[in-house]
């Protein structure tokens, strides 16, 4: 198991442990490599999420837009059918299935090459989306939301996203509070990352988790010291794309908010993102262009 003592002695072995990290994924034998940044676009079949373009009303909607995100240079789509945005009330597994698989079927039989991802806490989603094509998992809750999803994911065989969170969407923004977040999220997923390697789970990637169950202050305290999680030796992806996080500086809403979410995108993968999560691939995949020309 992982411990993390200070927030001092992450930054002291950030360096050294970056080069451990893992620079590929395996999807269902197709490798995904990290090496450089890549972009997941988001595709949510649900009717309240926060950002209302990216609901897909119709199956000719979805398969412009999924079209669209992979010409724009998407490696991967992330379909969701439950909003988590703050406050939302959570649906049940057979509504959840209902929304996601037929929109699995029909992108996989329109792009077979296409690679999704499965946005959902229940096991019994995760089983069947991968069943009918999705071959990456991620579970906003890490597991606590389910106590079977270690064991499917072990089964399943396929990549996991882990994301931090506190309390569940209807209650997560109730006053959250912490001492240190840099510390406190690294060792959840620790303790998270152990339970894992125990079962055999070998490809796993860190969400920080930015709006779920913090602060503006502790959202820009933890992607400011976002290299401090390098130290877990795991890639990073980073979902900001449009969310309060970015609303609440620039003071507008969630239609208005693509230019500061750029601009958080960029201090990301500075601070050593892997995966970029969002809505607006175009721009994003812009972002990850200049970062490389930064980093050559």
């Amino acid at each position: 198991m992982y411990l993390i003592c200070s927030a001092t002695k992450i930054s002291e072995e950030v360096q050294l442990q970056a080069l451990l990290t893992k620079i590929s994924l395996n999807c269902k034998g197709r490798l995904i490599s990290l090496l450089e940044p890549k972009v997941m676009g988001i595709l949510n079949i649900t009717p309240d999420s926060f950002f209302d373009q990216s609901r897909m009303g119709s199956t000719t909607h979805l398969l412009e837009k999924a079209n669209q995100m992979l010409q724009d240079g998407a490696t991967i789509l992330d379909i969701g059918g439950q909003s988590t945005r703050p406050g939302a009330e959570t649906v049940g597994v057979d509504i959840e299935l209902n929304r996601v698989i037929p929109a699995i079927k029909t992108i996989m039989k329109e792009f077979p090459a296409a690679i999704l991802s499965i946005d959902t806490f229940y096991s019994e989603v995760a089983r069947q989306a991968v069943l009918e094509g999705a071959s990456i998992v991620n579970d906003v809750s890490a597991g606590d939301d389910d106590p079977k999803m270690f064991s499917v994911i072990a089964e399943l065989n396929v990549p996991y996203i882990i994301m931090h969170k506190k309390g569940k969407p209807s209650n997560m923004q109730d006053a959250p509070i912490y001492h240190d977040i840099v510390l406190e999220v690294a060792n959840y997923f620790s303790k998270k990352l152990a339970e894992l390697h125990a079962l055999g789970v070998k490809d796993i990637i860190l969400d920080p988790g930015f709006g779920f169950g913090k602060t503006l202050e502790h959202n820009y305290q933890l992607l400011n010291q976002l290299d401090s999680l390098k130290l877990l030796e795991w890639p990073i992806l980073v979902g900001i794309s449009r969310k309060q996080m970015v609303q609440k500086v620039i003071g507008t809403g969630a239609a208005d908010a693509l230019n500061g979410s750029t601009a958080l995108h960029m201090v990301a993968l500075l601070k050593g993102a892997k995966i970029l999560r969002v809505h607006d691939v175009k721009e994003a995949m812009e972002c990850v262009m200049i970062y490389k020309a930064l980093t050559i």
